[in-house]
């Protein structure tokens, strides 16, 4: 079981911190209860979760001075354990606190921004000695997730999702489009009465267009372009990429290539294939009349 605590200072970015894990496949806890650290764990350890990332912070209030002592009985108990410490400038987490306009946790009346920094140092002293502490004062949000990524050594592309989506001309390009291919320049099996009931994911289609030396081209132009892309995206801390594909009614090459393109990146990224049109193309069945 790896558990990652993660700690520090309000407006320091542990929420960015707590996400990049989260969306990396970490069962994420936000604000707990350092007395309520052991309890936890061991439900999910019961429940088989084995990678877990947790928060705590001085909104535990009078709790936090347990952390300390929790992680030292954990580590005998926890393979894995890992501590994040985020902490910042008085300077960086006062202009913080003011574009955001978010209030302290420890401000009260009578007790000023600056007092109230100082009082979670103080609090926090014996948590920031418990691990890896990143200083955020000149970070912005992406680099510190790609530092904690670095840090935990997660796959850049772990936490994105990649959507192939087939699409046609004849209904309009699809506004979730990060990247869109035209291939309706290649050969169109519509044109063939025997082909033109089929898809792109029948047999009869798939053999036509593979038999096409340019249809070949396309794919390997597409796949070749995402494949030296991805990580870039990736690093943009995205959690969807849509690369939309589209032919002129969406039926034939457009679903072939977003199914065949989903099959190769399955391997190493999560993949959704979705056909945009199909159901477009249901409705105009639908609506057609009986003796056309």
């Amino acid at each position: 079981m790896q558990i990652v605590l993660i700690s520090g200072l309000s407006g320091s970015g542990k929420s960015v911190a707590l996400k990049v894990l989260e969306d990396a496949g970490y069962y994420a806890v936000d604000n707990l209860p350092a007395s309520l650290l052991p309890k936890l764990v061991a439900e999910l350890r019961r429940l088989g979760h084995g990678r877990v990332a947790v928060a705590v912070d001085v909104r535990s209030g009078a709790n936090i001075a347990a952390l300390p002592q929790k992680v030292e009985d954990l580590r005998r108990t926890v393979g894995d354990l890992r501590v994040i410490f985020l902490e910042a400038r008085d300077d960086a987490l006062i202009a913080r606190f003011s574009e955001t306009r978010r209030r302290h946790p420890l401000a009260s009346e009578g007790v000023s921004l600056e007092e109230a920094i100082q009082k979670e140092r103080d609090a926090l002293e014996s948590v920031a000695a418990l691990g890896h502490r990143i200083d955020t004062s000149d970070l912005q949000a992406n680099t510190l997730r790609a530092w904690i990524k670095d840090f935990m050594q997660i796959e850049a592309t772990a936490g994105l999702t990649l959507m192939f989506q087939s699409f046609g001309f004849k209904y309009g390009i699809p506004l979730d489009a990060d990247n869109v291919f035209d291939v309706r320049c290649l050969p169109n099996p519509h044109y063939d009465p025997l082909l033109r009931p089929f898809t792109g994911k029948d047999k009869p289609v798939i053999d036509f267009l593979e038999n096409m030396p340019e249809v070949a081209r396309m794919y390997e132009d597409i796949r070749s372009f995402v494949a030296n892309w991805l990580p870039s995206y990736a690093r943009d801390n995205r959690s969807y990429l849509t690369v939309a594909i589209g032919c002129t009614g969406g039926q034939h090459r457009s679903v072939y290539l977003a199914e065949k393109l989903g099959q190769h990146f399955a391997a190493s990224v999560r993949v959704l294939v979705r056909h945009r049109s199909a159901v477009r193309r249901a409705l105009d069945h639908a609506q057609r009349p009986a003796d056309q």
